[in-house]
């Protein structure tokens, strides 16, 4: 058995350990931040209204990205659409998802927006889990942007006449490289909804998980069959964007599995559509310059380099493997991370996407 001196001195000497590695990342991602900044390549003379879904991260980064790339942006809550559009005139009205917290009227204000001769556009951001929703909300719109490819041709098929793939992004003046306080740290990391496939991974991996030190969070996550065992390290409910950026920044290994498509499985996907695009936490755990271990979807080879700007995964056993490996093979995690946040910073801020949405609908 351990004297307590000795015992002592070990925690020192992981602590020190710790501490040296976590300040290697801040530094090498500090310096790669400072290298890499948004590119603006031009002002474009158009006037915008935007009506946000409440999807803080994402309502920010459109609305800083707007404000630094056309003349002039209003931003109005979904209730007052119709009589700001009357009042301000834009070129454009431009709304995220128009869903969940959008008012009965939402499609009638559309419609009394467009008699007036502006231009409307829908970016949908939960594609296709309420597909049996959007298909509906879809036709009132004159241009309709979706991140995910599985429900572009649905929207066509509904009578869609400018239907365009559009990726979602990350607003990187949130979600960026900083030092964080020990509480924040943790070998692996999961924040999210703790849908069935993820209640199912986790179960899988509950035993293996509780010999490390985890942080999992979110709602839901009673539904574990393991969730006693799992429990110490869960966070149940929502957890603030800003706490979300410092667990990120905190974690050797952050999770990302993407929600099953399955109808009646926590989705209004009627239709059956399967997911082939990532979801924004892709962007933004990238973006902290930690590395992500992520199921794969379609697309993902359209914006990362697997092996080499992330990780990927298929089955629990996979994704315990790369755990293991990864978790004893800090320098390797930490330069996959770096050059995913170097990818991140040149191609996927909202300025970015932003861009070529203007570039898109030809503003």
């Amino acid at each position: 058995m351990l004297s307590k001196k000795k015992k002592s001195s070990a925690a020192a000497d992981k602590g020190y350990a710790s501490g040296y590695e976590k300040g290697l990342r801040d530094g090498a991602c500090e310096s790669l931040v400072r290298l890499i900044e948004p590119v603006i390549s031009l002002t474009r003379n158009v006037s915008i209204l935007y009506i946000p879904q409440g999807f803080e991260a994402i309502d920010q980064g459109i609305i800083e990205a707007l404000r630094q790339l056309v003349r002039e942006v209003h931003v109005s809550d979904s209730k007052h659409m119709a009589e700001q559009a009357s009042l301000i005139r834009p070129d454009w009205m431009l709304v995220l998802n128009g869903l969940h917290v959008f008012p009965e009227d939402h499609l009638g204000q559309v419609d009394a927006v467009r008699a007036l001769g502006i231009r409307t556009a829908i970016w949908f951001a939960d594609d296709p889990y309420v597909s049996e929703e959007t298909v509906s909300i879809a036709p009132h719109y004159d241009v309709v942007l979706t991140h995910e490819l599985s429900t572009v041709e649905l929207y066509r098929e509904r009578g869609c006449q400018a239907v365009h793939y559009m990726p979602l992004a990350v607003h990187s003046k949130w979600f960026k490289p900083m030092r964080t306080e020990e509480k924040y740290r943790s070998d692996i990391c999961f924040i999210g909804q703790g849908f069935w496939n993820r209640v199912e991974l986790f179960d899988l991996l509950a035993p293996y998980l509780a010999g490390k030190r985890v942080f999992i969070a979110g709602g839901l996550w009673d539904r574990l069959s393991n969730y006693t065992l799992l429990k110490p390290y869960i966070r149940m409910g929502w957890l603030p964007v800003e706490e979300s950026i410092r667990y990120y920044n905190g974690a050797k290994i952050v999770i990302n599995l993407h929600r099953t498509t399955l109808a009646g499985s926590d989705n209004k996907n009627t239709h059956n559509l399967p997911g082939r695009s990532i979801n924004p936490r892709t962007f933004e755990i990238s973006a902290c310059g930690t590395l992500q271990l992520t199921d794969v979807r379609e697309d993902l080879s359209l914006y990362y380099q697997s092996g080499k700007e992330l990780e990927t995964f298929s089955s629990a056993e996979e994704l315990r493997a790369k755990i293991d490996y990864y978790l004893g093979h800090e320098e390797e995690r930490r330069q996959i991370a770096l050059r995913g946040l170097r990818r991140t910073r040149r191609e996927h801020t909202f300025i970015t996407r932003i861009q070529q949405l203007a570039d898109e609908l030809q503003w």
